[in-house]
């Protein structure tokens, strides 16, 4: 018991080790193994004895063995100095003879040789090697002191005997030892192995978990028996979207038919049934509560070649997606109406062009009182044919030639006309220019249009003594045209329809200017936006792309 006591100690600190493994201030196992064997090895000496006043009954030289074969060099002079002087102040009879018999000194060499050979073979090399040093050093130890006493022949059979048992089991007992140790050992690897195993297959998981819940597509797992086992982020907020109340805890456990039952064909409910009866994978698109989802679901295997065990449920909303495919077929039916419409429209004006030519040769010859009915006809047809030059503006999706150029002197040489319509009107015209405003690539004829359009939209809009206000600005990136009046304001139920082809709120108006003029600002990659306040006024803001050529130079310019 004193023998193996090292490997209680040792066995008990590799249950400790998981522990203190971490914590530089705690030995190794093998450290830790050395301080064992010489604790045993206190201990075998304390209560040493002799087998019939000859034989010294000590096993301490097996955990010394056994220490020195699993140390590295120094420990293992330090543990078998150790030895000698334990059996020095312990060993009996005492004398240097007896000291070099019971430490088995003459073997170190052959011990400490065999070190690297028995740390890197296998168990069976390692209990051979033990045994090859151990069974020598007991049998000197047992059959020396026999010399030197009575003869052997003289020796009773029973004490022979029990010296042999004696040699027999501390053979045994080291051998067994090293089994114990190396066990000990591989029982301790594979725990890290599988700690290392199930830490890598948690972060897995985890990461796993992670993916799904990032992935952009609602997914859910269900059990053979059709009730939720998981989901990710992306299917509890679709939940959430026809149930804001509901919580995770109140899905996972649940059948899925009673959480998508509401407003569902039931033949729907049956085929997807059907399918997760006979494992077999499900798709189709159907209206869940005003939406469009379609839904796709295919049976989990357990193992390779196992049965299967639950199914996953991958769910993805389309409602956007059929809006988008609805409003594009609708464009792509309006594109074509659009291009008919434009070529009609271009036939029409050749035979309107040939009937007000007429009438002109008619007005000549026909009596003076038909001289106004002649101008009302005529005014008529020049006002179909200017709606048929604004709509044929409007379908045309033409490439603006642009040209470098500073948006001022566009305004400035529209500011005479534009003072001119003002003061028939009795109104005003201010401007307020940007001294620093870039050159921009734009179509002056196009943009001429656009500020006339909108600039008479305004003055039609306010009474006498209204003030137009033209601004410019840069807005980070965008260089922004203001214009602003002091009119009455658009009602905010009539906003979005502003840019509508042919809605209007006038009496005489075509419904196509505002329109064009957003097909212009599209055309120079920029866009419109409307602020207005009932009896305040209305304020259209163009804003057009500052390009990196004609910010440079408007640069060089100014140097």
């Amino acid at each position: 018991m004193s023998a193996c006591s090292f490997l209680f100690i040792f066995q008990w600190w590799l249950n400790q080790s998981h522990m203190v493994r971490k914590n530089g201030k705690f030995p190794d196992d093998q450290s830790f193994l050395i301080l064992s064997c010489a604790l045993s090895i206190v201990c075998c000496m304390v209560l040493s004895t002799t087998l019939f006043d000859a034989v010294y009954l000590n096993l301490a030289i097996i955990p010394a063995y056994i220490g020195i074969l699993y140390a590295s060099f120094r420990p293992g002079i330090s543990l078998a100095v150790f030895f000698v002087l334990c059996t020095v102040l312990f060993s009996e009879p005492p004398g240097f003879s007896n000291l070099v018999l019971n430490t088995g000194v003459l073997m170190y060499p052959l011990l400490f040789g065999m070190v690297k050979s028995f740390k890197n073979g296998e168990l069976m090399d390692k209990i051979s090697m033990l045994c090859g040093v151990l069974f020598p050093s007991m049998l000197f130890i047992v059959l020396v002191p026999t010399m030197y006493g009575p003869s052997p022949y003289d020796t009773n059979p029973q004490e022979m005997f029990l010296v042999a048992l004696y040699l027999f089991i501390a053979v045994i007992l080291g051998g067994s030892f090293i089994y114990f140790i190396e066990t000990a050992w591989d029982r301790v690897q594979i725990q890290e192995q599988l700690k290392g195993i199930s830490e890598k297959f948690e972060w897995q998981s985890e990461r796993l978990q992670q993916i799904t819940n990032v992935v952009p597509v609602s997914i859910m797992s269900l059990d053979d028996e059709g009730y939720v086992t998981e989901l990710n982020e992306y299917m509890l907020d679709l939940f959430r979207q026809h149930d804001p109340q509901i919580t995770r805890e109140a899905i996972v456990g649940q059948k899925a038919e009673r959480l998508i039952r509401k407003d569902i064909d039931g033949q729907i409910i049956k085929r997807m049934a059907d399918s997760a009866i006979h494992k077999q994978r499900y798709n189709e698109k159907f209206l869940y509560d005003s939406r469009t989802y379609h839904v796709f679901s295919a049976p989990l295997q357990q193992e390779l070649g196992g049965s299967p065990g639950g199914r996953v449920l991958v769910v993805q909303d389309l409602t956007e997606e059929e809006k988008f495919r609805s409003e594009l077929d609708n464009v792509e039916r309006l594109t074509l109406v659009g291009q008919m419409a434009a070529g009609i429209t271009h036939e029409i004006r050749n035979p309107m062009a040939v009937v007000r030519g007429f009438l002109q040769l008619m007005r000549e010859k026909s009596p003076g009182e038909m001289d106004s009915y002649y101008q009302i006809v005529m005014e008529e047809l020049d006002r179909a044919n200017g709606i048929i030059n604004d709509f044929l503006s409007l379908a045309q999706s033409r490439v603006s030639n642009k040209e470098t150029i500073q948006l001022h002197h566009i305004i400035e040489e529209l500011s005479p006309l534009l003072w001119a319509d003002a003061n028939l009107r009795g109104q005003s015209v201010e401007l307020r220019l940007c001294p620093s405003l870039p050159l921009l690539q734009l179509n002056p004829r196009e943009i001429k249009q656009l500020i006339l359009n909108l600039a008479r939209n305004g003055m039609e809009a306010m009474e006498p003594k209204g003030v137009l206000l033209l601004e410019t600005r840069i807005n980070e990136d965008k260089a922004e045209l203001i214009i602003r009046d002091t009119g009455s304001g658009i009602p905010q139920s009539q906003l979005d329809n502003l840019f509508v082809p042919f809605f209007t709120t006038k009496s005489q108006g075509t419904g196509l200017g505002l329109p064009l003029c957003l097909s212009i600002a599209e055309r120079h990659n920029g866009g419109i936006t409307v602020e207005s306040q009932e009896g305040e006024g209305t304020a259209f803001t163009v804003s057009f792309p500052c390009g990196q050529e004609g910010g440079e130079e408007a640069a060089a310019a100014k140097e």
